[in-house]
């Protein structure tokens, strides 16, 4: 690859009220990077990436398999390919879930936190990540704790930024008022949302939205899944392929492909085709839309794909005429879709 980044190849945007400037497309490394995928497709993946300007790689802990993987794979790269070019990265990973056996290995504890932290320095090789993530709300544990472990990351060095993913409005709110507390701010929230998964602009019982209070509050969305676990791609419209997410039972649940969600599909694809795009760069589209909304991360197998999403960024941006056409869509099933894989989990806390 060049040794000659070109960040303007993608744009950027700020990250609510911090300093920090995101692409508007990064790369998720939550599918593809582990154990199930050939390496050299892995590498050649991220570094199209990093050569495009997607300078946002974005991990977690449980990211692979198995965990830890991820992270361990990038480590490699900036070891050798991508050697000398730490600082022109944002290198972003989080702890909440599932991580290793015993009591400790996962939830919102100040013990597993910060460890599973160290492991993932470790892991990348680098001594500081850019953004350290509280993965998931822990009910079981006080968020004084789970918020003061992300304070502590910042203070002793070990993160520049922190941040939350999947935290109702509710429970965002009450992060903010702890971090104030603690006198460290945190910059950027992580929830799921796609033309399928609408739930950070629905309010819940306080009366706001996340994207109200994360607006109100200064912090940058870092939208994850807008292709809805592939389902907003043109893979479903004629069955499920064998090499599927739902036909391998990962994070694409078989239900989710009802005939109503499959429906709702097809008449996106109409619209999509009617723009003359693809049906996964409307959906990016419609997700960057949103002002509110700094960056999107994308999954991508190859390189093909990985170029198909950030192609979305060459388009026009979506008209009210096409933004109705969406809405009309969408409203041509009754009902509401319902694939927010981590609602029970998180976001309903």
């Amino acid at each position: 690859m060049s040794n000659d980044l070109d960040p303007a190849a993608i744009p950027l945007r700020r990250a609510g009220r911090s300093g920090l400037d995101l692409p508007a497309i990064s790369l998720g490394l939550w599918q593809n990077f582990g154990a199930t995928t050939a390496r050299d497709a892995q590498r050649s993946v991220l570094l199209h990436a990093v050569e495009r300007g997607v300078v946002q790689l974005d991990m977690a802990n449980n990211y692979g398999p198995p965990p830890f993987a991820a992270e361990s794979f990038v480590g490699d790269l900036l070891r050798r390919e991508l050697r000398g070019r730490r600082d022109e990265l944002v290198l972003t990973t989080k702890a909440g879930y599932h991580a290793w056996s015993g009591p400790y290995g996962e939830g919102g504890s100040r013990k597993y936190l910060l460890a599973s932290l160290d492991r993932s320095l470790a892991s990348l090789g680098v001594d500081t990540v850019d953004v350290f993530y509280s993965h998931r709300y822990d009910p079981t544990t006080p968020l004084t704790e789970t918020i003061g472990a992300l304070a502590t990351a910042v203070t002793s060095g070990r993160a520049h930024y922190v941040g939350i993913s999947s935290y109702s409005a509710t429970r965002t709110r009450e992060a903010l008022a702890v971090a104030r507390d603690l006198g460290v701010p945190l910059t950027v929230h992580q929830p799921s949302y796609s033309l399928l998964n609408r739930w950070v602009e629905q309010p819940d019982a306080s009366g706001e939205s996340v994207l109200e209070v994360a607006d109100d509050a200064g912090l940058g969305v870092v939208a994850f899944s807008p292709l809805a676990q592939g389902m907003l791609t043109d893979k479903y419209l004629d069955g499920v392929p064998q090499d599927s997410r739902a036909a391998t039972g990962t994070s694409l649940r078989p239900e989710y492909l009802s005939e109503a969600n499959l429906a709702r599909v097809r008449a996106l694809h109409e619209v999509a085709r009617a723009r003359g795009t693809t049906l996964a760069r409307l959906a990016i589209a419609w997700v960057l839309r949103e002002p509110r909304v700094t960056t999107v991360l994308v999954g991508a197998r190859t390189v093909d794909q990985l170029d198909d999403s950030l192609a979305a960024l060459d388009e026009a941006p979506l008209g009210a005429d096409e933004l109705a056409a969406v809405e009309a869509a969408l409203a041509s099933v009754p009902g509401e879709p319902d694939v927010n894989l981590w609602a029970s989990r998180s976001s309903d806390l």
